[in-house]
């Protein structure tokens, strides 16, 4: 018997070529599932086409030995991974639509506060009885102002960063899903971790907007949580070291102090001046328009009615551009998105750093390649990073980060 290992989802056999006269005759086996181990009985070279066909056609799933994996697990992955990307198209096609709602809102709140702020200055300069076009630019200013207080409390651009921040997050969590299914042997501990990702994922960036929408104005600024907050406990995988030393966990370590210092608390006091900002300019819009709607109706009482109409009006079509159109809502989202990113990482270090086990923890040496290339650095930048941590401690200035 002649045995063939192979390692890849597809294994093509072939051959066994049969000469009669000048003819040659060819077989070829394809066996589109994993195979770990295969076994073809011997071929005499004399052996015609009709008996080797004889041979191996009836029993070719006899010759095939399959690893020990849980079809139901499989079939469970596969069914979260047809939710993922369900999700990655749904999210994807929500963001789309409210960043074109908050393109719409700006052009369409703009153009009728200008609209009104033209009839309320035609109405004061006119001679004649002007109380229609008064009247009417006082509707569209009330109008304005109820239309500004929806947009500012829905803040489109910020739902619109959630969506794309969803859509990318779900896609990292296709390819994690794809990854387990390749590389083989996926466990129950594996779906029961994708499930909570995928609820936690669910919780982090809410569809609907009424009664689940996020806070836009939250008292205090926090990173973003998308992942679940109760690890589970990694089964043992190697034996030893695992890839750790001590000169690996103090090297972690000090990257960890590096994060907390300063990428994650810089983006938090970033977020901090977007949220004041935003509120500011949420507030602002509504109550210039509002003033601007009391000026057109008192017109008949002279200039200083005419200047509040006019002036409250342009005045809100600069703050209502400088908000919508500057995405601000969207800027305070990024910065307390990339703070989330950082506590992430600060987390699943530390969880390894509090595993006593060794061979419980992620292999370090695969934990140190992971740190550096989501900071943007070679393995030799990350050392002399977390030395020079070590050394100047606080005095450091440099960013974790070498990406954003």
């Amino acid at each position: 018997m002649a045995a063939l290992k192979a390692s890849s989802l597809i294994l093509n056999s072939s051959t066994t070529s049969h000469r009669r006269g000048n003819h040659i005759t060819k077989a070829t086996i394809n066996l589109p599932q994993r195979v770990s181990k295969i076994t073809l009985p011997q071929i005499k070279s004399n052996t015609s086409f009709e008996q080797l066909e004889k041979q191996l056609s009836p029993n070719v799933e006899a010759f095939i030995e399959r690893d020990d994996t849980d079809p139901s697990v499989v079939a469970k992955l596969y069914a979260i991974l047809e939710a993922v990307a369900d999700r990655i198209e749904m999210h994807k096609n929500i963001g789309d639509q409210r960043n074109e709602w908050n393109s719409l809102l700006l052009s369409s709140i703009n153009a009728l506060t200008l609209a009104a702020a033209t009839m309320a200055g035609i109405a004061s300069m006119s001679n004649g009885d002007a109380t229609a076009v008064a009247f009417s630019s006082t509707v569209m200013y009330v109008a304005a102002t109820g239309m500004l207080s929806i947009v500012n409390k829905i803040q489109p651009s910020q739902l619109a960063e959630e969506q794309r921040n969803a859509t990318r997050l779900f896609k990292q969590l296709h390819n994690q899903i794809q990854t387990i299914l390749s590389i083989g042997n996926p466990t129950p501990i594996h779906v029961k971790e994708f499930m909570g990702k995928v609820l936690a994922l669910d919780k982090a960036f809410p569809l609907p907007l009424l009664g689940a929408m996020l806070d836009k104005f939250p008292a205090t600024v926090e990173p973003a949580v998308w992942w679940p907050q109760n690890r589970r406990k990694q089964p043992k995988t190697s034996k030893g070291y695992n890839g750790w030393n001590g000169k690996l966990e103090e090297e972690m370590r000090e990257i960890v102090n590096v994060i907390k210092r300063k990428d994650e608390e810089d983006y938090l006091k970033l977020g901090e001046k977007a949220l004041k900002l935003n509120k500011v300019l949420a507030m602002s819009g509504p109550v210039l328009t509002g003033m601007a709607a009391v000026g057109s109706a008192l017109h008949s009482h002279g200039g200083w009615a005419a200047a509040l109409a006019v002036g409250g009006g342009a005045l809100a079509t600069v703050v209502n551009s400088l908000e919508h159109g500057g995405q601000v809502g969207m800027v305070f989202e990024m910065y307390r998105s990339n703070a989330g990113f950082f506590k992430l990482m600060e987390e699943s270090i530390e969880s390894n750093l509090n595993e006593d086990d060794l061979e419980r923890r992620e292999n370090g040496e695969m934990v140190e390649m992971k740190v550096a290339l989501q900071l943007g650095r070679s393995l030799s930048e990350l050392r002399n990073l977390a030395e020079d941590s070590s050394l100047k401690g606080e005095a450091n200035n440099e960013f974790a980060s070498k990406l954003f």
